[in-house]
Order: C-alpha cells, then structure tokens, then sequence
C-alpha cells in the first residue's frame, strides 16, 4: 500500500514539473502596435484575431515537417531515457533492500524521471516558431489592419 502511494507521488510530482515548464514555455505570439484597428476592436477581438491568423499559418506553413519531426525525436528520447533510469533505479531500489518492491519502486520513479526530463529538455531546446510561419502570421495581420511589431 505504501508502495503505491509513493510511486503516486512520484508520478504528481513528474508531471507537475512538466506543467511547469511547459507554462513557463508558452508560444510565441505577435505583439502588435495600438494603432486606429487595435484601438477599434479592442484586445480581445485582435486575439481571436492572432489566434485565426495562427491557426491558419500551421495548415500552410509546416516548416518543412519539423514539428513531426520534433514530436518523433521527443518520442524516441523519453522512451530511451525512460528505459535506462527505470533500470538504474530498479537496480537500486533493489540494492536497498526488498528486491521486488525496491526494484518496482525505483524503476517506477526512475522511468518518470527519464521521461519528463526528455520532453522539458524539448521543450526548452524549441527556438520558437519559423520564420516562414512569423510571416505568414504577420501578413495576415496586416491583411486584416493591425500592425505586428515583433513577437513574444
């Protein structure tokens, strides 16, 4: 019973941190100029506005399958990051005593481990989006009366 409940800890704590950095990892938008259309619209129509324009960039700029790409390489990297720290920590949850449960414990925590920190490695690697995609974003702002001034 107490076993569960530490790797239940384990685990929250695993995926608190993914939360965390992927709050502190948010997308890059467009920050745009209060000209006459910002002013006229307001804030939260020019969102739903960047959001459009956004939504619209990523059916027709793919950057080049990269993001594919990105998501197979996060994949292939938690996966084997999870495989060896679930056997380091198998191995010494089995050295500290009670083989079977102390091996399904650190392999448990281990394997969390690895995983989350192969995606937050991911996560802060991402330079934000393309260039092309940026464009693409900006002009149909334009298109629509705003004024991109850069992103953030």
């Amino acid at each position: 019973m107490q076993n569960r409940s530490h790797m239940r800890t384990i685990a929250g704590f695993a995926f608190l941190l993914l939360q965390v950095a992927i709050i502190g990892c948010s997308a890059q938008r467009p920050v745009l100029y209060p000209n006459a259309e910002l002013k006229r619209v307001g804030t939260a129509a020019a969102d739903r506005d960047i959001d459009e324009c956004m939504r619209v960039a990523e059916n027709y700029v793919r950057s080049n399958g990269k993001t594919a790409e990105t998501l197979e390489h996060v994949g292939a990297r938690a996966a084997t990051e999870a495989t060896i720290d679930a056997a380091a920590g198998g191995a010494g949850g089995a050295v500290i005593g009670r083989a079977g449960t102390g091996a399904a414990i650190g392999a448990a925590g281990g394997g969390a481990a690895g995983a989350t920190r192969a995606v937050v490695h991911e996560i802060f690697r991402k330079r934000g989006p393309s260039s092309a995609y940026k464009n693409f974003v900006n002009r149909c702002l334009r298109e629509r009366g705003y004024d991109p001034i850069g992103w953030q």
